[in-house]
């Protein structure tokens, strides 16, 4: 029979899972998806995610795909799915791709947001998804800082462990090109913040610990010289700690089309 490449767009809420990546003995968004599918196909399948969020983390746009013979529709894969699932994962789409389509090495781009909020008291309904900073943070400084980062540059100051091996020779290290870099307001939620982050690739806990450190430059407790200092330093313990992991959000996915269109 014909090996058909399954493409699956989704969202979820990260809160009660350990991380993207199957585990033995914790439950994980990967591994949820691939029982469902295995029941649904009968066959063993092994899910492709275009990356792997910690535990805590959430998706708005996470692809992944999978390789089948089984001649269930997409639609049947959809339909099916989001029957069977926890209401915390949702399937919002699912398509033929290509036969050499993969997930996480054909893709361009993604898109991160992480939302704080800086008000006094935290309403107990947004605990999980926006990190609480209260106090004032001056943005004009944290705009300056982010303009420093666009572009391609080391970003070891700001790499989790683990993020990759280091023995291993070649590949481009921890060099990532970002195309965009912001920090705005939620003009409809007053003291509700969010950074927004759109580049070629990013380490781990990249994301967490640039806003760890973005954070304590709008607090005052660094200044935009210190920043500079960090980013170059290529030196993870002088960058402040990482942000805690509820508030981050994968946005989405880019592929050839959709991030050229970006680029412009």
């Amino acid at each position: 029979m014909t090996e058909r490449n399954i493409r699956l767009l989704m969202a979820y809420d990260g809160s009660r899972f350990h991380g993207w990546q199957k585990q033995e003995n914790a439950e994980t968004i990967q591994g949820t998806i691939e029982n469902c599918l295995q029941k649904m196909a009968g066959t063993r399948i092994t899910l492709y995610g275009a990356g792997r969020t910690d535990a805590g983390v959430h998706a708005l746009g996470m692809v992944a795909n999978f390789k089948t013979t089984t001649r269930i529709p997409c639609s049947g894969f959809l339909k099916g799915l989001n029957s069977m699932l926890p209401r915390d994962i949702r399937i919002l789409e699912a398509v033929e791709a290509e036969g050499d389509f993969h997930s996480r090495y054909s893709a361009v781009g993604k898109s991160y947001r992480y939302d704080i909020y800086t008000g006094e008291i935290q309403l107990p309904t947004e605990r999980l998804y926006y990190a609480h900073f209260p106090g004032t943070l001056d943005n004009i400084r944290i705009d300056t800082c982010l303009k420093k980062v666009i572009g391609r540059h080391d970003f070891t100051s700001f790499e989790g462990s683990g993020s990759r091996d280091t023995a291993l020779a070649g590949g481009r290290g921890a060099f990532r090109t970002l195309y965009q870099a912001s920090f705005f307001p939620h003009t409809e939620k007053p003291d509700h913040w969010s950074f927004r982050f759109i580049g070629d690739g990013f380490l781990r806990h990249m994301v967490r610990n640039l806003a760890g450190t973005l954070i304590d430059v709008g607090r005052k407790k660094l200044d935009t010289d210190d920043f500079r200092r960090i980013l170059v330093a290529r030196d993870r313990s002088v960058a402040a700690p990482t942000a805690p992991a509820h508030s981050l959000f994968l946005e989405r996915v880019y592929y050839d089309r959709t991030m050229s269109e970006f680029m412009q």
